[in-house]
């Protein structure tokens, strides 16, 4: 191919992208959710100097501490207290010697897995209230500083996800759709028979056998993600490459690495893209609902379903189930408008690579 064509088909492909930005920008529910979430989930980085325990700045006997980044003992900052300094009553005791020490804490001082017994007494969970606003769970800890880091965890969780089950999905789909034939039957066999496996009993058993984490329940939902994704993919490649253009490349003797990754797979892309603000929702869903039956994140990882499931165990303090579900919901929603956005603007009917 030469530099030229090559050189055409750069600025085709930018113009289509550029085309399908404009149209989705146009489509102000979808567009505005999207700066959002996005706004949400970058500021979700740096909640510890919103939300949290750790003092970011003490000044105590003309020296600057800085608590956020390492551990400083009770004692070492004048406090009179067993372990880690306690930030907020040390900056009352601070305010109460006014010897010109001072703390300086996140707007919302309380830690995700913090027990606050201690300071509110009576017995967990307390209502919420001006100094908690969502109140505190069945153990003491803040509910509101538990959403906040649950939100992170969850989206994060439910993106990795998203991408390993894509880059699987789109691989296997990519050589069973190119290639057909024996390797597309017996592909599509194995894959039939992998799909049977139920995904709530292999949970249940690995659950009984090792604590789940983090990275063990990306692994477990990655294998079993990715099937859908390979039928999306596999249609796409037989369709498209049946067109003109994959037999104008296979006659100018283009490999078939060129054609499946350069070709085809670029015209392919269309469904999987639009599908996927909704397997990040699908995701999501996942993990609160395996953490609500008790086969997610080891307590006290900060978790929407561990808070619902506490909210069943008590169901008179309705803050432990309305909260999560109701940060649950527009989390689900704005992403939900991110989808239809993104559905509507790769329309194949609007915008095609080969007009």
């Amino acid at each position: 191919m030469s530099d030229n064509s090559k050189d055409t088909e750069k600025i085709a492909s930018v113009s289509i992208l550029r085309k399908r930005w404009k149209k989705f920008k146009t489509i102000k529910r979808g567009y505005y959710s999207f700066l959002l979430i996005l706004f949400l989930y970058i500021l979700s980085f740096l909640l510890p100097l919103f939300i949290g325990r750790d003092a970011l700045i003490v000044k105590y006997n003309g020296e600057y501490s800085f608590p956020i980044f390492k551990y400083y003992s009770a004692e070492s900052l004048g406090q009179d207290l067993q372990g880690e300094a306690n930030y907020r009553l040390l900056k009352k005791q601070y305010k109460e010697e006014d010897k010109g020490n001072w703390v300086l804490l996140p707007l919302y001082p309380y830690g995700p897995n913090e027990n606050l017994l201690d300071e509110m007494g009576g017995n967990p969970p307390h209502p919420p209230s001006a100094q908690h606003w969502c109140g505190t769970d069945d153990r003491g800890r803040d509910v509101f500083a538990r959403l906040a880091h649950g939100f992170n965890i969850g989206l994060s969780f439910s993106i990795i996800v998203t991408l390993l089950t894509y880059v699987i999905g789109i691989a296997i789909g990519a050589v069973l759709g190119f290639y057909g034939g024996k390797i597309d039957i017996f592909g599509l066999r194995l894959i039939e028979i992998w799909g049977t496996l139920p995904f709530l009993f292999v949970i249940i058993i690995i659950s009984s056998i090792i604590q789940p984490n983090f990275l063990l329940l990306i692994f477990i939902l990655t294998l079993f993600g990715w099937i859908g994704i390979v039928y999306y993919i596999r249609g796409e490649f037989y369709r498209e490459k049946a067109r003109d253009y994959v037999s104008a490349a296979v006659s100018m003797g283009a490999r078939n690495s060129k054609i499946i990754f350069s070709h085809i797979l670029p015209n392919s892309l269309t469904p999987v893209i639009s599908f996927a603000p909704f397997a990040i929702v699908a995701n999501i869903f996942s993990l609160v609902s395996l953490d609500f039956l008790g086969f997610g994140l080891p307590p006290p990882t900060p978790s929407w379903g561990q808070l619902m499931q506490q909210g069943l165990s008590n169901i008179d303090n309705w803050w432990l189930i309305v909260t999560p579900l109701v940060a649950m919901f527009f989390t689900l929603l704005t992403i939900v408008f991110i989808g239809e956005a993104i559905r509507e603007a790769f329309d194949p009917k609007i915008y095609s690579r080969l007009r």
